[in-house]
Parts: structure tokens; sequence; C-alpha cells
């Protein structure tokens, strides 16, 4: 199944700020220590980085920062071998840890 992730922020008559990305349920392999039943993941799908300037990254969680790192690090692995060299070179920059 494929479902949306959309976590966002809305000011009432101001603007709002939404992210959204579409995931893949699955189940993870291997399983968690300790599962009793059969355990399910996500599985990103939308392969996008996330704009840093947004990112209030003394706001962040250390756990919050790895995700993020994380997630671009996919993001490049993925996208960098699609890309010439400007454009790998962009994806680089954006897509560096925080």
């Amino acid at each position: 199944m494929v479902v949306s992730v959309e976590p966002g922020y809305y000011k009432a008559d101001a603007f709002g700020i939404r992210i959204e990305n579409l995931v893949v349920v699955k189940e993870l392999d291997p399983q968690p220590p300790g599962a009793e039943l059969r355990t399910l993941g996500f599985e990103t799908l939308t392969l996008a980085p996330l704009d840093r300037r947004l990112i209030a990254t003394e706001d962040l969680t250390a756990a919050e920062r790895a995700w993020v790192d994380a997630y671009h690090a996919t993001v490049r692995a993925a996208l960098t071998p699609d890309l010439d060299a400007a454009d790998a070179a962009y994806l680089s920059r954006v897509t560096a840890p925080l």
C-alpha cells in the first residue's frame, strides 16, 4: 500500500508549509528484536531534498538530525548516478549533512 506523509504548519491568515512524501508500507526485514508479530515499516518513494532553509536545526534533537541526514544520503545515492556533473554538484550541496 502507498500512503502519503504530510506534516505541516499553518499560521492563521498568513501562510502554510507542508512537506509531502509518498511511502510504501512493507514488512520489515529483519524483524526488530523481540517482535512478537509481523512488523511493518515505510520505504520512501518520493526522493527530493528537504529545503535546508526551512529547517531550524537548533531545534532538532540528535535523532531528528540523524533522520534528515540519512534521508538526504538516500536521496543523494539514488539520484546522483542519473545526473550530469552540475546537477550532481547541486544535489551534493543541498543534501550535505546538517
